[in-house]
């Protein structure tokens, strides 16, 4: 079905309003709110803050969707059935592969939440879990599509983009055990997290980027970098966040993969660090 003028127009104008909220707040969202988050979760780690404010698990779901405001932002103007019909087949996806390695181990390794990140669905996993996991696979799929071009294969898109989604889990996962936000009963080699689990992310995550992969328009979403300025802010927020709280307990291998990430924003000349705003010039985005 065809997206009737109303719609369309409605849908400009928060579009637009959002660019500009964006837009007018990049420093604030990018830097500033993953700097706070790290001073809060550090401080709540060493109970100096008060009970009702250490690991809020709202205050984090509101954090964490502040800070996916550009990915939000870039890709709305890029909804349609098909990708809202992804996302949501994603979101299912995302609830039944971690109820079912919470209840039997598979595929992840036998873990448990240590902290509730909100509500809980069925008593076992967040319900916000989408919330924290979309970016993850989003701003992989845009980095990939940012370093290979809108011409590169399906095969090469899907294959870089899975491997930048583990890359981003084997930063994730130590900074969050050693903020006990979950745990694995016998512990792993890699910073408490077992093999297991990043074996498990290769068949879950396999499964998510097809389905995205499937659900975007890969040209129109390149075509949405080029003049989107912020749509991969959500991932120097990532890069600041787990790469100082990994800083912080020493997890070294998943600091220097931070830094990775955020270099590989500058190696495509995504944004000038100094200006944060200024157009990228050259590299993939080049005109």
């Amino acid at each position: 079905m065809r997206t009737s003028f109303g719609e369309w127009a409605t849908r400009k104008r928060i579009a637009k309003r959002l660019d500009t909220l964006i837009y007018d707040n990049r420093v604030t969202i990018a830097i500033t709110f993953p700097l706070v988050g790290v001073g809060l979760m550090l401080s709540s780690q060493q109970g100096l803050i008060p009970e009702w404010l250490a690991f809020n698990p709202y205050l984090m779901v509101i954090a964490v969707t502040i800070m996916a405001l550009p990915l939000i932002g870039g890709l709305l103007p890029l909804t349609d059935r098909r990708l809202l019909a992804g996302l949501g087949i994603l979101v299912l996806f995302t609830w039944a592969i971690e109820i079912t390695g919470v209840q039997t181990g598979y595929p992840y390794g036998e873990f448990q939440y240590e902290r509730e990140l909100g509500p809980m669905l069925f008593g076992l996993v967040p319900f916000f879990l989408p919330v924290f996991y979309f970016p993850i696979l989003l701003n992989s799929y845009l980095l990939t599509l940012l370093a290979l071009g809108p011409d590169s294969s399906f095969l090469s898109r899907y294959l870089l983009t899975l491997a930048l989604v583990i890359t981003m889990d084997l930063i994730l996962d130590p900074g969050a055990v050693a903020l006990d936000f979950w745990g694995w009963f016998d512990g792993g080699l890699y910073y408490d997290v077992p093999v297991q689990n990043y074996l498990g992310w290769v068949i879950s995550g396999s499964v998510a980027v097809f389905l995205l992969t499937v659900s975007l328009d890969h040209e129109a979403v390149f075509d949405r970098l080029r003049e989107c300025e912020y749509f991969l802010d959500d991932l120097i927020s990532f890069g600041i966040f787990w790469g100082l709280v990994n800083a912080y307990f020493l997890n070294m291998i998943p600091f220097l993969l931070a830094v990775f990430l955020l270099a590989a924003l500058f190696r495509v000349e995504w944004f000038d660090f100094a200006g944060l705003g200024a157009k990228a010039t050259g590299g993939a985005l080049g005109k």
